[in-house]
């Protein structure tokens, strides 16, 4: 990584062009939405358009799949992460002409940031995903379903046509088109090409710089959808509020940015070179820690990588700094290498930062998955004392925290460290389980102290 200081300039968002958009769907959280909005991204590509790609919901993974396809960083679209004004000021800093949001788990699921609710909050229609491999009839039946239940329940939500996942051609999709009703548009198929499957491990997906899709295999799923009738689908939002121009601090953030620590939204990058200055910095090869006033470790798969993190030195280095009084503040795999130790599944014990007085150990199954809700009890790195943060955990670890730690937050919803509490303070330094986004005001805050 390049440790170089770099330049940033101040961008006016004062005056921006809002894109359209459309909303990718799925009758459940399996039935290849991913895969289905990056052949959508080809076909519309192949007509001409400029796509931004968007994630509803909390993910990491699947807009790294979006940014390998599209050439653009995905925009984070979550209105319990964000608040609602916050995702559609997120969405208007889209670029190109036309954004596509993938949806999260079936359409209707996920309480307030289902993907629902996104194309409501943002009045965009949704284009639904079916898995048509065992239907004709019914995949325009299961589709009339979703319509009519929209309607039925007043969510707000426009489902204005369908993409056949997993249809072959011929008579198998003529069966599904002539089955839809006037009011479903049908924009076309996915072929079940071996090709457009993505692996998967714990937490997800293979992120998109390692798994990326065959771009022959999209060009070829890409010729069965119609481009110029999902350009048509899409509509431009008219409640955006207006994104002001951030406030520089002046402050040098380094950021941890390689396999082990690619957790982190392009919003929160972008939030740090607006109103200071950001170097990232991989502690994987072994880069010394920049020249800085705060770091930043994002969440990843230290677990994966803990061998060459123990060995590389430069997390020794950083416990070193943070001892000092520099301020580091680590969200998941971040926290997990600000502690003492990881034990990896194959019980392995590698050592860490040493910053947090925090042992962590992998297991099987994940041990938190939700939205969560934290209550700052003293004036921390993210929040003021009495202040809530909202975020998110998703982790297969667990925490063995000293008995005379220091937390930061009472959980309100979620797991945390123990079920009661999250983030550990130590020195000038935090770690927490939770991810944040920056319309949170966290990282507003953590700039704002590292600036002091």
């Amino acid at each position: 990584m390049d440790g170089d200081r770099e330049r940033n300039t101040q961008p006016d968002y004062s005056c921006l062009d809002t894109p359209r958009g459309l909303v990718v769907g799925g009758v459940s959280s399996d039935v290849g939405k991913t895969v289905a909005t990056l052949v959508a991204i080809t076909a519309l590509e192949r007509a001409g358009y400029e796509v931004q790609p968007a994630k509803a919901g909390p993910d990491f993974i699947d807009p790294s799949h979006h940014e390998a396809v599209a050439g653009r960083p995905s925009r984070t679209l979550d209105p319990w992460l964000c608040g609602v004004d916050g995702m559609r000021r997120n969405y208007a800093r889209g670029e190109g002409d036309l954004c596509l949001v993938e949806g999260m788990m079936g359409l209707y699921d996920g309480d307030v940031s289902s993907t629902a609710a996104v194309a409501a909050a943002l009045e965009l229609p949704v284009v639904l995903v079916v898995d048509a491999y065992a239907g004709m009839e019914s995949v325009a039946a299961t589709a009339l379903g979703f319509q009519a239940y929209a309607d039925e329940c007043d969510a707000g939500v426009e489902v204005a046509g369908i993409i056949a996942q997993r249809a072959h051609g011929g008579r198998h999709e003529r069966g599904i088109r002539e089955a839809l009703p006037e009011s479903l548009e049908y924009l076309g198929r996915i072929p079940p090409l071996e090709d457009l499957e993505i692996p998967d491990r714990h937490l997800g997906l293979h992120m998109g710089s390692e798994a990326e899709l065959p771009t022959e295999a999209l060009a070829e799923a890409g010729e069965h959808l119609d481009g110029e009738r999902l350009a048509a689908l899409a509509e431009t939002p008219t409640t955006v509020p207006t994104v002001a121009q951030a406030e520089t601090t002046g402050a040098r953030i380094a950021v941890a940015d390689d396999g082990a620590f690619c957790f982190r939204y392009p919003a929160t990058l972008e939030r740090f070179r607006e109103r200071g200055t950001l170097v990232p910095f991989s502690p994987v090869a072994g880069d010394p820690v920049p020249e800085c006033d705060g770091v930043y470790v994002p969440g990843g798969y230290p677990e994966r990588y803990a061998a060459e993190l123990e060995a590389a030195g430069t997390l020794d280095a950083l416990g070193e700094l943070a001892s000092d009084g520099l301020p580091v503040l680590g969200e998941c795999g971040g926290l997990m290498a600000m502690g003492q130790s990881v034990t990896t599944g194959d019980d392995d014990r590698y050592r860490m930062a040493g910053i947090l007085p925090v042992d962590v150990t992998m297991h099987d199954r994940y041990r938190a998955l939700d939205h969560v809700e934290l209550a700052a009890t003293t004036d921390t790195l993210t929040a003021r004392a009495g202040e809530r943060l909202r975020g998110h955990e998703f982790h297969y670890s667990s925490t063995d925290v000293d008995g005379d730690a220091r937390f930061a937050f009472e959980v309100v919803r979620g797991t945390g460290l123990d079920g009661s509490h999250d983030g550990v303070r130590e020195y000038a330094s935090l770690g927490t389980y939770a991810h944040v986004h920056p319309e949170s005001g966290a990282f507003d805050r953590f700039l704002e102290v590292v600036s002091a």
